[in-house]
This record gives C-alpha cells, sequence and structure tokens, in this order.
C-alpha cells in the first residue's frame, strides 16, 4: 500500500498492545474467528462422519473463513478510502493494530526472564505456561529458559512478521485473513485423531501462508544478531513444522544455545530433533538476549514499512 498502514499500526502497538481495558470490553477479533471455527467444528467434525467428509467440511470452513473475513474486510477498505480519501489510511492502521503482537510477545517473554532471574522456579514455570503448550510443571530453569525463547523467535513470526507482510501485501484483508487462519490451525490444525481430517486444510493453508514470513524472519534475526547463518541453513528443516525451524534455528545459532529436543505434552513425552545441537544450555540471561535480538528484528519491520511508505 502506498500509505504509511503497516508503520502506523506497528507503532501503536509497540506503544499500546492490545490493553486490557479493551480486552475486557471487547474482547479481541481472534475471539470471533475462533467462535466461527468452534461452531463448524461441533457442526461438521462428529465423530461419525467419514474422515474423507470431515477433511472436506474442514476445508470448507477454511474458504468460509477467507470468504467472510476477507470479503468484509476488503469492502470495509474500500469504503474507508473512498469516503476518506488519503486520510482513510488512519483508520486502517487502528483496524490492523490488533493483529500484532509485539508489545505483547515481549511483556510475556519479559516475565519469564524477570521471575528466573530471581530464582523463582515455579513463578517462572507459570509465566512460560501462559506462551507454550508443553508441560511446565517439571521444567529445570534450562527448560524454561530454552522454551520462552523457542516461543519468542516462533512467534516472532506468527505475531509479527507473518501479520506485517500480509498487511503490507494485501492491506487488511491480507492481514484478518492471515489471522483468521492462524487461529484456525492452532484450534483445529492438529495431528491428533480428533482433528487430523477436519484440520488438516487448516493446517496446510498457514504452512502456506507463513512461507515466506518464516524465512524473512530467520533472515531479520541473524541479521541484526549479526550471527546464526550456519545453524539456520543446517537446522531450520529439523522442526516438525516447514515454517517454525526458520526463526527458532536462527535464534540458537544467534545465542549459541540448543533449542528444541524432547518434550512433554499431556505427561506424552515427543522425541523431538535438537537446533543447535552443540550449543549450551538456555539460561535467563539468554532470555535477555534474546529480547535484544527480537527488539532489534522488529525495528528491522519498521524500516521495511518506512521504506515502502516513502518509496
Amino acid at each position: 500500500m502506498a500509505d504509511p498502514v503497516a508503520l502506523m499500526a506497528l507503532a501503536l502497538d509497540a506503544a499500546l498492545g492490545w490493553p486490557q481495558s479493551l480486552y475486557r470490553r471487547i474482547g479481541h477479533p481472534v475471539g470471533q474467528f475462533a467462535r466461527i471455527i468452534e461452531r463448524c467444528e461441533r457442526r461438521w467434525n462428529r465423530p461419525e462422519l467419514p474422515i474423507p467428509t470431515r477433511r472436506r467440511w474442514g476445508t470448507v470452513t477454511v474458504l468460509l473463513l477467507i470468504l467472510l473475513v476477507g470479503g468484509s474486510c476488503w469492502l470495509l477498505q474500500s469504503l474507508l478510502l473512498k469516503t476518506f480519501g488519503q486520510l482513510g489510511w488512519i483508520v486502517l492502521a487502528l483496524l490492523a493494530w490488533p493483529a500484532l503482537a509485539q508489545r505483547s510477545l515481549f511483556d510475556h517473554v519479559r516475565a519469564v526472564a524477570l521471575t528466573l532471574e530471581v530464582g523463582d522456579l515455579p513463578a517462572a514455570r507459570t509465566a512460560v505456561s501462559a506462551i507454550v503448550g508443553r508441560d511446565a510443571e517439571a521444567l529445570d530453569e534450562s527448560a524454561v529458559a530454552r522454551a520462552a525463547i523457542e516461543s519468542l523467535a516462533e512467534s516472532y513470526c506468527d505475531g509479527v512478521t507473518a501479520p506485517f507482510f500480509w498487511l503490507l501485501f494485501a492491506g487488511l484483508p491480507g492481514v484478518w485473513v492471515y489471522k483468521a487462519i492462524n487461529t484456525a490451525d492452532s484450534l483445529i490444525g492438529h495431528k491428533e485423531e480428533r482433528w487430523r481430517a477436519f484440520g488438516w486444510a487448516a493446517a496446510r493453508t498457514d504452512d502456506l501462508f507463513n512461507l515466506i514470513p518464516a524465512r524473512l524472519s530467520g533472515l531479520l534475526i541473524c541479521l541484526v544478531a549479526g550471527g546464526g547463518w550456519r545453524i539456520l541453513w543446517r537446522d531450520a528443516r529439523n522442526h516438525a513444522s516447514p515454517n517454525a525451524g526458520w526463526p527458532e534455528a536462527a535464534m540458537s545459532g544467534a545465542l549459541g544455545v540448543r533449542l528444541a529436543g524432547p518434550v512433554s505434552y499431556d505427561q506424552v513425552v515427543h522425541s523431538k530433533a535438537w537446533i543447535g545441537s552443540e550449543g549450551r544450555q538456555a539460561c535467563a540471561h539468554d532470555i535477555r538476549r534474546a529480547l535484544s535480538i527480537y527488539c532489534r528484528a522488529c525495528l528491522m519491520l519498521w524500516i521495511i514499512a518506512a521504506a515502502a511508505w516513502l518509496f
């Protein structure tokens, strides 16, 4: 877009995040997406339906989200630009602002670092459980730090770079369609028996939408850190996701710590390959270093947004 929508949205998010006062009053837009997805899932993912049927209805759910969200945002964007002209970008930036998560991600990960730094491991486990899905009750200090850094790296893509990319590339429809698909992936894009067929389309579509942003995230992390390239190229594919490994491998290489590896979900240990296997164990100080890299990587997006506006 030829206006500073992306730049202003980044600035609003960095300054304010999504205030709790707003959340209490109106919730968050992704909550509306979740309600649509849950209604479709209850209606179309019944256990008695054949697997191919459930997969087709899951595909319909994804298409419905794209049409509803993309269509309504396109109409709204067109109306605003037609009504207010060049000033319409201000309202568009306000509408795009909630799709970004720079501030909230920083605050959540910083909370883990603060509790580890004062030696309060139970509080650190509680803080990290708010941003990861793994079992946190038995994690030691290193495992807590590793989980926080992994979440920061992966969410830099999902919560910042990808929404920014789609906002810059396709305006308001792009950023909110991405958020709708990403919400669907987080709710139904799982490999468990209940979700495997119905969530297949959501997972594959999310992979497609993150294809470029994930690689961009990895490149920006290595660029601002001044290193990590070798681990990025070598270990980016060690992750089960085709995309999450890129920012995680970049952060692993930049910090010199090992990430990923075996992890427990619902009391079941899952064997995962290490990323940066020769690196040392992570600690609280490494979370601080990761946050510093994260802030600089976010700043790179600001620079890209400014360049897109000016040139």
